[in-house]
């Protein structure tokens, strides 16, 4: 069988073509007997062309005449083609891989972790050392950093389906999934070994207690139920009392004000989030109570956002600040309160983004204003003896 040099260019770019069409079936081109071809297409899609078939007929003859390649020939350059298409080789130079890195440890998030660690270290009423406070600030966000690529890690066949999360490098395949986990790994070691050694073994204890309810408990929780955001609010809550630990060397009431309010913050900062996101979720098939259960989530959100006023009023109460704390944060508890329930009430994108980037601006606001008013403290013998103790 023989056909021009421009045919031949024109049927080969027609079997690559046909790998983005969707109508394999229905797909049908008559061919003079003795030219036919079925590629065999990528596994994934498990698609199949039955009975493709090229025409040449209606094409005009040309002075160039050359012989057609052997089926197998056509078959391997196609399967070649589809190898390049899928897979390219990982290159990494020394100069990306910080930015990388910092992808793959979500470093807003662990910038909001540190941040709420150093919070909870300059609220307790133990002795400020800088060397202490430095440790306890690398080791904190190596935790982090750890926790959150293992989360990316599991995840990678889940978020390749939300439009948010698609950019994550380990879905492109910037990096593979053995070098994440390792830096994971790395991570988590270096975090949990520094805070056991250069601050105090509790708040080691308490960073790899984040670690594992994170990645072992949160990541897998939220394919399976809406209770997965509890489990996070608990995940939220600890870098205070890292925090408080590592001044003080022991957790007592005070601490637990600070993480009385991360707790609380994370309901109606993530449900007034994931409220707009619900079809991305749905898609990546997490179970998020504004998914599952809207009427639920919108009430949580609200719950939440009244219940800031009276847990701030703790912080008076156990002697963490004084009582003009109680009325400074009265302006933004009420705003947030008036926030909670247009969004319980509407519930639509407009109020869910509204409550969303309040929520972002109070937790800053509300810790600067628990650390500007915070109740000075003798520091007992015993405190001092502790935190001196532990850092040498």
């Amino acid at each position: 069988m023989f056909i021009c040099a421009s045919c031949q260019r024109y049927l080969s770019s027609t079997l690559i073509k046909l790998r983005y069409q969707r109508l394999w079936q229905n797909v049908q081109f008559h061919t003079p007997p003795g030219l036919f071809y079925r590629p065999k297409l990528n596994e994934r899609r498990e698609e199949r062309l039955e009975g493709v078939k090229l025409d040449v007929e209606k094409i005009p003859p040309r002075e160039t005449i050359v012989t057609i390649e052997d089926e197998d020939v056509i078959k391997e350059r196609y399967q070649t083609q589809l190898q390049m298409e899928d897979w390219r080789e990982q290159k990494i130079s020394l100069m990306q891989l910080p930015g990388i890195y910092m992808k793959l440890s979500k470093s807003n998030l662990t910038g909001l972790v540190v941040l709420t660690t150093l919070m909870g270290y300059s609220i307790a009423s133990g002795p400020l050392q800088l060397e202490s406070l430095l440790w306890t600030v690398v080791g904190t966000g190596l935790c982090s950093a750890s926790a959150n690529s293992i989360n990316q890690w599991i995840e990678v066949p889940f978020d390749c389906q939300m439009a948010r999360t698609r950019g994550r490098v380990l879905v492109r395949g910037v990096i593979s999934p053995a070098h994440a986990m390792t830096f994971a790994i790395a991570t988590g070691v270096a975090g949990t070994t520094l805070l056991a050694t250069m601050v105090n073994p509790l708040t080691s204890l308490l960073g790899a207690a984040n670690i594992l309810l994170y990645a072992a408990v949160y990541t897998p929780l939220k394919r399976l139920s809406i209770v997965n955001t509890w489990v996070g609010s608990l995940v939220g809550a600890i870098p205070p009392l890292m925090g408080w630990v590592a001044c003080t060397g022991h957790l007592d009431a005070g601490a637990f004000v600070l993480a009385g309010v991360l707790y609380a913050w994370q309901f109606f900062h993530f449900n007034s989030l994931s409220w707009s996101l619900r079809a991305d979720y749905s898609r990546g098939g997490y179970r998020m109570a504004a998914v599952t259960d809207p009427d639920l989530c919108r009430r949580v959100a609200l719950r939440y956002s009244l219940a800031m006023a009276p847990v701030c009023l703790l912080g008076p109460v156990l002697g963490v600040t004084s009582w003009w704390f109680a009325l400074d944060s009265l302006p933004l508890n009420a705003w947030l309160a008036y926030l909670g329930w247009n969004f319980y009430r509407d519930a639509d994108f407009k109020s869910s983004r509204h409550l969303f980037h309040f929520s972002l601006f109070y937790l800053p606001l509300l810790m600067g204003l628990m650390l500007i008013n915070k109740k000075s403290h003798d520091s007992s013998t015993e405190g001092r003896d502790v935190a001196a103790g532990t850092v040498q």
